[in-house]
């Protein structure tokens, strides 16, 4: 079985559900989904306050040790390459298993407001939040009321 597009609709004011259902990103995991090897790449959210940013990637099932977060010039990069093997030996038979998996995710961070030395990481229940806060003279003031006189 097959769908195929109908033109003509029978209810006009009901929506085409399979149109809007098979031309959505839901099917379209190739570039926007995976890296170039068809691995999963993890989703970030990215959060700006007024004395920090706020980067919170999910990696689930994932050790704080799998991560390596640099930071070179102004481009924060986070990556992780995971290696596990597993051997079972009974009666006779063997079987052996074997999976590599890794990510690289770079971000460009704005020139001269970033405080280097205070970028702070923690790993816990499957995210990984990164702190880094805006040096005190990129911070945006608060709009001040200037009284006329």
């Amino acid at each position: 079985m097959s769908l195929m597009k109908r033109n003509g609709n029978s209810f006009p004011f009901f929506p085409t559900f399979f149109d809007d259902v098979l031309s959505s990103s839901l099917f379209n995991w190739n570039n926007e989904h995976y890296s170039s090897t068809s691995t999963t790449i993890p989703s970030v959210n990215i959060r700006e306050t007024h004395e920090h940013f706020e980067v919170d990637m999910a990696a689930p099932g994932m050790k704080k040790e799998d991560f390596k977060v640099e930071l070179e010039g102004n481009t924060l990069t986070i990556s992780s390459a995971k290696k596990q093997e597993y051997e079972d030996k009974r009666e006779g038979y063997s079987r052996k298993e074997f999976s590599y998996q890794s990510f690289q995710r770079s971000f460009t961070l704005p020139k001269d407001v970033v405080d280097e030395d205070k970028i702070a990481a923690q790993y816990e229940n499957g995210l990984l939040h990164l702190t880094i806060p805006k040096k005190e003279e990129a911070r945006k003031k608060t709009p001040r009321l200037i009284e006329i006189s």
